[in-house]
């Protein structure tokens, strides 16, 4: 058992909420611009006080509506402005924010909202309203659309609601209050509630802002937001950016307008998922292997790699930093343009990045923090550094936290992170909550010598081979998905003779590749056992079993004619496989692979 601990840099809140940070930030800096919202082609700035003045009537017009102290409030919404509005007009008004995911079944819907006996719901679009409507429980009486001038209108039904009551319900959330439900998107079961408080939040985000501060605090510093802030992820770093005065706008179409808006708004810094990075990688060597410069980017890419590496070791290498400088002007200038030109650092969370994409992006000019959390533990339990940063691994607790490595290499995480419990769920709770405040995350990892976390697998998902021996899939699902070709995959085996693997293929990439190998009219239904295609799939699965023993290694893989997607139900909204989905949608393709 090994343990590792960070000292707080922010005390837990023992008086005030979330709230605070937007009336405090409009009282002490009310000129300094805060958010921007989308207009057209391009940006409207907002500062501190015409965005507590825009919660504060939209407040009112849920209070005129009906929303009482207390009442849970849903929002299944893409990320937009109006979400960070509506977040914190739900606070302003007593209340609690239930976050519900646009691409949620009308089944998830109706458990979420019955689960959590919501009151209200607020939807992006009329589509969303009709799917909503065919599960709305009968206790959720309010429902709003934010595409029908949500914010306006409600400001006008709450006209004659005065300050006083706006206070007064401010005045009523503690610390300890609850702030959000959040429904984990389980790969086996109902979605479980997970309760976040107020404190929560304050101390996750305040420690976050300070121990990041050379990000958060930056002078001039902006993000641009595109993950989903119904994840805890996406939450987090939009009430830290609230928190820190950091100015913040939003994308609410990553796959239609991220290009776009990276190049308008010009962020420096972003967030995302390992897969936003691998996908942004594989389209440069895409992009040049189509124009047949694919040696060059190899070539640059190494140089990157190395020049990031040789950052951690004492030495001077004149030949490397040459190489690095020519490189920069004919390979990685581009890289950096396509996401705004001015990305200097990057938060990664999800799932594991891997050291090679880590030094990469260093190496091109934009360092990637990766850190590691749960929504039970309000996003970021560890993060790296600009100032303590190991590659590879996802960093040393956040302040105020602390990681121990049970014997069995499961990570537990203590600290005023963790949440309050599962919604009505005490047997849930018992189960990952201990009664001295630790909680069972069901990661396997280990701490280093200096208090970095490494990420091995997860408990609950390691195979076991008929002959006896563990393997944990995500060391090879992660590396496998490092190849621009390959979209998803699932390594299977339990009790098996040996270890193999679904992959789908990237379709992007896909395009290229028939183009490069003069496969015209071929499709993917026509190249799932093409000989070619195969073949270069082969060779990320001998790059992958580089990271384990002979016994863990894929000995023999299909690949699917679909790929993993949410609608089709094998992941979760936050991209996790649900295996037993899978499993059973290709249990023939895994008894054929085992059949010969």
């Amino acid at each position: 058992m090994r343990e590792f601990s960070t000292p707080a840099l922010v005390a837990p809140a023992t008086s005030g909420n979330l709230t605070n940070l937007v009336s405090d930030r409009a009282k002490f800096e009310p000129e300094r611009v805060t958010l921007s919202r989308a207009l057209g082609d391009g940006w409207q700035k907002l500062t501190a006080r015409q965005v507590e003045k825009e919660i504060r009537a939209t407040a009112k017009g849920l209070i005129a509506e009906g929303i009482q102290i207390g009442d849970r409030i849903a929002i299944m919404s893409r990320t937009r402005y109006e979400w960070t509005i509506l977040d914190f007009a739900i606070w302003y008004a007593g209340g609690c924010v239930v976050p519900i995911y646009e691409t949620s079944s009308a089944e998830q819907i109706e458990w979420i909202l019955s689960d959590s006996s919501a009151t209200g719901a607020i939807v992006e679009t009329p589509t969303h309203r009709e799917l909503l409507e065919t599960a709305r429980p009968t206790h959720t009486k309010h429902v709003w659309t934010i595409t029908e001038d949500i914010l306006a209108s409600l400001a006008a039904k709450g006209a004659h609601i005065d300050d006083a009551e706006i206070e007064r319900r401010r005045s009523a959330l503690k610390p300890e209050t609850l702030a959000t439900l959040i429904y984990t998107s389980g790969t086996t079961g109902n979605p479980k509630g997970v309760q976040i408080t107020h404190a929560n939040f304050l101390f996750e985000c305040g420690n976050v802002v300070q121990g990041a501060a050379d990000i958060f605090l930056k002078p001039g510093s902006s993000t641009l937001l595109f993950l989903p802030v119904a994840h805890v992820f996406g939450r987090m770093i939009q009430i830290g950016a609230i928190s820190a005065g950091l100015h913040l706008a939003h994308c609410s179409d990553p796959v239609g307008r991220l290009a776009q808006d990276l190049s308008t708004f010009q962020p420096d810094f972003v967030l995302a998922v390992p897969r936003i990075f691998e996908k942004i990688y594989n389209a440069a060597e895409a992009k040049a292997d189509a124009a047949r410069k694919g040696k060059i980017f190899r070539k640059a890419a190494a140089v990157a790699i190395a020049y990031s590496q040789s950052l951690d070791s004492p030495g001077f290498n004149p030949l490397l930093r040459i190489q690095h400088k020519i490189f920069d002007a004919l390979v990685y200038k581009k890289i950096r343009h396509a996401v705004g030109g001015k990305v200097v650092n990057a938060i990664s969370g999800g799932s594991a990045l891997g050291a090679r994409l880590g030094h990469f992006y260093r190496g091109i000019g934009i360092t990637v923090l990766e850190g590691y959390g749960l929504t039970e533990t309000t996003a970021g339990a560890t993060l790296n550094l600009l100032s303590a940063l190991k590659i590879g691994s996802v960093g040393r607790p956040i302040p105020g936290t602390t990681i121990r490595i049970e014997d069995d290499g499961e990570i537990l995480i203590k600290g005023d992170i963790v949440m309050q419990g599962y919604w009505q769920n005490e047997k849930a709770n018992s189960e990952v909550l201990s009664s001295d405040g630790w909680f069972r995350t069901g990661d396997l990892g280990h701490i280093d010598e200096d208090g970095y976390l490494f990420i091995t697998g997860r408990k609950k998902e390691l195979l076991v081979t008929a002959g006896g021996k563990n393997v944990a899939p995500a060391v090879l699902e992660d590396r496998l998905r490092a190849h621009p070709l390959v979209s998803q995959c699932m390594v299977v085996g339990d009790n098996k003779p040996f270890i193999a693997a679904l992959i789908t293929i990237d379709q992007d990439s896909l395009k290229s590749w028939i183009a490069i190998n003069k496969k015209d009219g071929a499709t993917l239904d026509s190249l799932v056992n093409d000989p070619d295609l195969n073949a270069v799939i082969q060779t990320a699965v001998d790059e992958a079993n580089k990271a384990v023993s002979r016994a863990e290694s894929i000995r023999k893989f299909t690949i699917l004619a679909t790929d993993f997607t949410i609608a089709g139900g094998q992941l979760t909204a936050k991209l996790s496989i649900k295996r037993h989905v899978v499993t059973s949608q290709f249990q023939s393709q895994i008894d054929h692979l085992y059949s010969k």
